[in-house]
């Protein structure tokens, strides 16, 4: 009798209320730009609220020539207090690097050993195409405001941008980015021993072309997701050295819901309580673009969905509600 009553109770829908709160559509909107791209999630512990970092793009100016838009801006913040369902803007990150007019892409920011670790893409100036030269440059900081720079890094090329760093199982660190010169495959990968010291290693997966990658360790295997322009690419892998790629990517076709109807951009991914939830943005193109100004497109809101493990594989719907319950200090 007890088995059959604990197999109904397993089997038994789990309440919203233990799921944790409904994630609105769009989940994100920068005030000042409405461009908000790239974003990358910490648990700010003097706060005690969960902080996202994201690229601010000057979607909303109008009259910028070609590229300027994604040129210009600092790093924006924003804060939330109740597991990641509601987000508020908290200003801009202070990053004293560079002139006025540098440009600040795609952050990566790992907290260790109560230093939080800012891993930065950086574009000298204000540029009307895609080919100037980029750096990752190292900053710190113990409060998740005020920064100092520790160094540039020297990586493969003059041209690398959109790290991401974890920290493998010896204790040692891996950053994956973007190789803009290379020939084999676009991910590259270096590693340190301390987060200071970086050796570059070389191509990260062979033939391979994307941008924004993100690794993450979730349901005994690790994963690393990345951008390729038609939706999110997943490879798994047990080492975190050699990766094997699923065939569906996620969230490459459009969604159906009011702000979420393009393909799903450049992520990050919060593993939290047994769960994963993966942040994307989303132009405003296609029907959210209807009947709008001109240059509407380039605008870019915040997304949320939980991802779900299937058979070896991950999946995720963005058309059905996420519920959101990110518990503190995780990530």
């Amino acid at each position: 009798m007890w088995k059959a009553v604990l197999l109904l109770l397993l089997a038994a829908p789990i309440p919203c209320a233990q799921r944790g709160k409904l994630a609105p559509k769009p989940l994100f909107r920068d005030p000042v730009y409405d461009g908000a791209t790239d974003p990358v999630l910490v648990w700010n512990r003097v706060a005690r609220k969960w902080n996202m970092f994201y690229t601010s793009r000057r979607a909303n100016v109008p009259n910028l020539p070609r590229a300027s838009w994604v040129h210009g801006t600092r790093i924006g913040i924003a804060a939330s207090a109740d597991g990641g369902a509601t987000w508020k803007y908290a200003g801009a990150a202070e990053i004293p690097y560079g002139k006025p007019d540098y440009t600040h892409w795609a952050p990566e920011i790992v907290d260790f050993h109560g230093i939080y670790h800012m891993y930065l893409s950086i574009v000298p100036g204000i540029f009307e195409d895609w080919n100037a030269a980029r750096d990752i440059i190292h900053l710190t900081s113990s409060d998740l405001r005020k920064w100092k720079c520790e160094s540039t890094l020297q990586l493969n090329s003059d041209r690398v941008i959109d790290p991401c760093v974890f920290r493998l199982p010896d204790g040692s660190w891996r950053m994956w980015y973007k190789n803009e010169r290379a020939k084999d495959g676009l991910l590259y990968y270096a590693d340190s021993p301390d987060l200071y010291a970086w050796t570059s290693k070389g191509n990260a997966i062979s033939g391979v072309s994307g941008e924004g990658p993100k690794v993450f360790s979730w349901k005994g295997s690790y994963w690393l997701i990345a951008d390729v322009w038609s939706g999110l690419a997943v490879f798994r892998s047990e080492e975190c050295l050699h990766w094997a790629r699923q065939p569906a990517n996620l969230l490459q076709e459009a969604g159906t819901m009011e702000t979420d109807r393009t393909k799903g951009d450049h992520a990050d991914v919060v593993v939290s309580g047994g769960r994963a939830w993966l942040f994307y943005f989303a132009h405003q193109g296609g029907k959210d673009a209807e009947g709008k100004a001109p240059g509407w497109q380039r605008r870019s809101a915040i997304q949320v969905v939980e991802l779900a493990y299937e058979d070896g594989s991950l999946t995720c719907d963005r058309n059905q509600p996420t519920h959101i319950d990110l518990k503190p200090g995780t990530k």
